[in-house]
């Protein structure tokens, strides 16, 4: 396993409410920088967890376990919604699926 992608795990702020003009404020999405192994989801894996096979899934393995709460992953100009997480030992892996 090559641990050779950066991957961003994203959280979503909502923005302030403004009295003035009675709208919110545009939301702000903060990032931390991960390296990661992904690779295409199996179609074992995928059969267990979505009940049959789902395009653009990926399965991503982080060295150490990410213990900050976060919304959704980017890699690249893509952005991921994780579906199932799994803490090993030291490792932490995901299955997530694209956000379109």
């Amino acid at each position: 396993m090559r641990y050779d992608t950066p991957i961003y795990m994203q959280t979503i702020r909502s923005g302030d409410y403004n009295p003035d003009t009675g709208d919110y404020a545009d939301g702000q999405v903060d990032e931390v920088e991960q390296i990661a192994s992904v690779m295409d989801t199996g179609a074992e894996v995928m059969k267990l967890i979505y009940g049959g096979l789902k395009q653009g899934s990926l399965t991503i393995h982080l060295q150490n376990h990410y213990l900050d709460p976060f919304d959704r992953i980017r890699i690249g100009k893509k952005t991921y919604t994780v579906d199932v997480s799994r803490r090993l030992r030291t490792k932490q892996s995901f299955v997530v699926s694209e956000v379109l």
